[in-house]
């Protein structure tokens, strides 16, 4: 061999160890390696390095401060509040000739929401009208038969009966307005045999029945328009008669709806049914609740809380936080990014959502909610 090759082998040989070295210093670590920086230094704390696979299936949530409930949350939805709620169909047989109002506008109270033309409202105007006229009329008579029967020209007899066609005119008169009075009960504007249907108070327009040109009268299934004021809702609970005992009216409650997640609602228990549904054996409960923000909408799906005062509170965390062994629960609390401790605690209620901490947790640490049994896996392997 010569010189030259003996040169060559050795800065290959050179080149390959060099390589080697740097490969198995940039090599990650064997998962012994990896299952060593797990070991907890501290019982009942676990580490992990930053990177680690498991901290993409692990998520946190500050433990807030919220009022005990009395019992599990109740299925309910939202409804009208009838005593802000209006139905308004039409009080006379006709045809829609004009549309002033849309689903979902906001009308005062006293704006046109469509105009009808009624030829039954024009002939009780004309009615009324002729009925007045014919009271006029005899009323002049029977000044002037007074007058004749005081200077001894006419008979007593012919003043009764002056008297008495003007008796019988004006409860003629009588029946005319009552008659108008009923076509029209809200007193809406009249022009001609054309109807001005009104709203009865400041609302919005939640539904709509009427079409241009539809024909309508009094005895239809539907009312033309629903006018309601949504600032103002109720939930109605279908309450299990054996959970009477636990509610009483002016009860505060907490309301939450899906569209809305994290988010509660406060009200009260506004009315209890006399009755028990025999179909059901439930009983219907409406409770008030204020809707200033407007985000509750009727027929929405909710979930109410009663409770039992709203100066008693505990933390609460969701049962997915929760680890049981044996007689005693635990949960997984975030000390700094990666590193978590598992701490006893001791629940005042739980029901099948939540779990109100009455002791072992302070407010606003943050819980793990997501992946508290792989960190408990975790935690078991490592000693």
């Amino acid at each position: 061999m010569t010189k030259s090759e003996l040169v060559v082998g050795a800065t290959v040989a050179a080149t390959l160890f060099a390589a080697g070295v740097l490969w198995e210093r940039q090599r990650p670590p064997k998962a012994s390696a990896l299952q060593e920086a797990l070991k907890p230094k501290e019982a009942g704390v676990l580490a992990f390095p930053q990177g680690a696979p498991q901290l993409s299936a692990i998520s946190t949530a500050p433990a807030q401060i919220m009022p005990i409930p009395l019992a599990e949350p109740l299925n309910a939805r939202v409804a009208f509040d009838e005593s802000h709620t209006s139905r308004v169909s039409a009080p006379v047989a006709g045809r829609i000739v004009e549309l002033r109002a849309q689903l979902g506008d906001q009308v005062a109270a006293g704006s046109a929401l469509a105009v009808i033309d009624a030829p039954d409202l024009g002939a009780a105007q004309s009615d009324l009208a002729k009925a007045m006229a014919d009271q006029n009329r005899k009323e002049l008579a029977l000044g002037r038969a007074r007058d004749l029967f005081a200077h001894e020209v006419l008979p007593k007899k012919d003043l009764e009966a002056t008297e008495a066609d003007l008796a019988q005119s004006k409860a003629e008169a009588q029946r005319s307005a009552l008659r108008l009075a009923n076509l029209n009960p809200r007193r809406a504007p009249i022009s001609g045999q054309r109807l001005l249907l009104v709203a009865p108070f400041a609302g919005v327009v939640a539904d709509r029945k009427a079409n241009p040109g539809q024909e309508v009268r009094p005895d239809l299934p539907d009312p033309l328009f629903i006018i309601t004021d949504l600032r103002r809702v109720q939930v109605v609970i279908d309450m299990p008669e054996q959970r009477l005992s636990k509610i009483e009216l002016g009860q505060p409650i907490e309301v939450e709806v899906e569209a809305w997640p994290g988010e509660r609602f406060s009200g009260r228990v506004d009315r209890i049914a006399p009755v028990v549904d025999p179909a059901t054996r439930r009983v219907q409960v409406r409770c008030y609740v204020h809707n200033a923000g407007l985000k509750l909408r009727p027929e929405m799906y909710a979930r109410v809380t009663l409770l039992a005062d709203t100066q008693r509170t505990a933390l609460r965390i969701p049962n997915s936080s929760i680890v049981t062994e044996g007689l005693y629960a635990f949960v997984f609390v975030e000390r700094s990014p990666g590193t978590f401790e598992k701490r006893k605690v001791e629940f005042a209620v739980q029901d099948r959502e939540y779990g109100y901490v009455a002791g072992g947790l302070k407010p606003e640490e943050r819980v793990v909610v997501r992946g508290a049994l792989l960190l408990n896996s975790e935690l078991a392997s490592g000693t």
